[in-house]
């Protein structure tokens, strides 16, 4: 038996019949849906039913990440904007025209992330640039929050029919 196939059989580059896989997928919306703006969820939570110090908490905490967004967008954002858009137009193409499930698994996990980090950008201009601090502040996180669990609800389905699909096609096809 060759080194390569051995690896291969090791890794298992079929993404959508691998429980690794989807147990990443699942990690990877929950921690999404949990920090909103590199807040904890919970910390909010608390912030907005007894507020003291969880409030100044989670008000140092949003002024800081929403400080560091910014900052990221203004000095790299053009940068990050072209290596993000060639990247998941190489996964796209290797991954649906080509057929290599495990760029069509990557770029399933990849596009809707951009979707939320620039929505996760655009919530935190919002923010500076109207000051928001209080209620405010916890229903535009709580806005936020309830985005990107649509974005990831909506890319599970995708993803969950797309793979079923590509798992039928493959054990039709006999491999």
């Amino acid at each position: 038996m060759q080194w390569h196939t051995s690896l291969f059989e090791l890794i298992d580059l079929r993404s959508f019949s691998n429980l690794w896989y989807w147990i990443a997928l699942a990690v990877f919306w929950s921690t999404a849906s949990h920090w909103v703006l590199g807040v904890p969820f919970d910390l909010v939570q608390r912030a907005q039913r007894r507020g003291g110090a969880a409030g100044e908490d989670v008000h140092i905490l949003v002024r800081v990440y929403v400080n560091r967004l910014l900052h990221i967008g203004r000095v790299s954002g053009m940068w990050l904007t072209a290596i993000v858009a060639a990247v998941l137009t190489a996964l796209a193409i290797l991954g649906f025209h080509y057929r290599v499930e495990f760029c069509q698994a990557v770029f399933l996990l990849a596009f809707p992330m951009s979707l939320v980090g620039a929505l996760s950008i655009r919530t935190a201009g919002r923010i500076a640039a109207e000051e928001v601090s209080g209620d405010a502040l916890y229903r535009r996180l709580r806005r936020h929050r309830s985005a990107v669990q649509m974005i990831g609800m909506l890319s599970i389905f995708v993803t969950a029919m797309w793979g079923m699909w590509q798992n039928m096609n493959s054990s039709a096809l006999g491999g």
